[in-house]
């Protein structure tokens, strides 16, 4: 049997590789704006289901309440603050589908922030897989099929934001093959790192992800549903958080 460290790392390869599957899909296929949103959509009301009874539940029964609110306050705080510093060089549309995002020659260096801020969104949910696998020697199975369906429509429609801005197709699956890569590290990190700690810390790390996820949905997956499908966001965010929600009370 593979060591669990390794396991970890290749459950967060496989959902960081969905990220690919919506690029492939974003930058080859024409695909309605209104389509790729309303696929964001749904994804983030998957996250939200995620985190909400899934990570917040582990981390509050693991460390109680004050390690899982410190955790989650801090961990959107600092998405935060990385996402305000990204979207002053040149990568706070990252996730649209339009023109929104500038060009190399528009705002020199917004490629790589781009490049660091789809970095930035991905890490928290990653290492979110290799946590799980702490307490019970076992991927949260909820955990990897939100995780893969949510980066599917964040790979589309980045992907497709970046062919209309005039970036290569090799700029564009290097960019998310480097971060499904970065992801399985990640994951095995957050077991191999994490599992000598004591339980508060791993409660507190587990919430860190939760609220950066949740700041990552406010302020880049959400504006971008709404922007298309406008009335009907909610509904099929809805759809997306009770799909998740039937997985986990399938898994339990």
């Amino acid at each position: 049997m593979l060591p669990m460290s390794l396991q970890a790392g290749l459950w967060g390869l496989l959902a960081g590789s969905a990220l690919l599957i919506g690029a492939a899909a974003g930058y080859f296929m024409r695909l309605a704006p209104q389509f790729i949103a309303a696929v964001m959509a749904f994804g983030s009301g998957v996250l939200i289901s995620v985190l909400s009874f899934d990570l917040m539940d582990e981390a509050y029964a693991k460390g109680g309440f004050d390690a899982t609110a410190i955790g989650f306050l801090s961990g959107a705080a600092i998405y935060t603050m990385a996402n305000w510093w990204l979207g002053h060089k040149g990568a706070r549309h990252r996730k649209r589908s339009g023109d929104q995002q500038p060009t190399e020659h528009e705002d020199k260096g917004s490629g790589l922030a781009i490049a660091i801020g789809a970095l930035l969104d991905g890490i928290p949910e990653s290492i979110v897989i290799g946590l799980s696998m702490i307490a019970g020697g076992s991927v949260s199975t909820v955990a990897v099929i939100g995780i893969f369906l949510s980066n599917i429509p964040e790979g589309m429609s980045s992907s497709s934001g970046m062919k209309r801005s005039g970036r290569s197709a090799g700029y564009v699956f290097g960019i998310w093959l480097v971060i499904a890569l970065l992801s399985g590290l990640a994951s095995l990190c957050g077991y191999a790192i994490f599992s000598g700690f004591s339980p508060d810390v791993v409660a507190a790390t587990t919430a860190v992800a939760a609220g950066g996820i949740l700041a990552m949905l406010a302020d880049t997956m959400m504006p971008e549903a709404f922007e298309e499908v406008h009335d009907f966001t909610g509904l099929i965010t809805v759809m997306g958080f009770l799909a998740a929600f039937i997985l986990t009370k399938l898994a339990g």
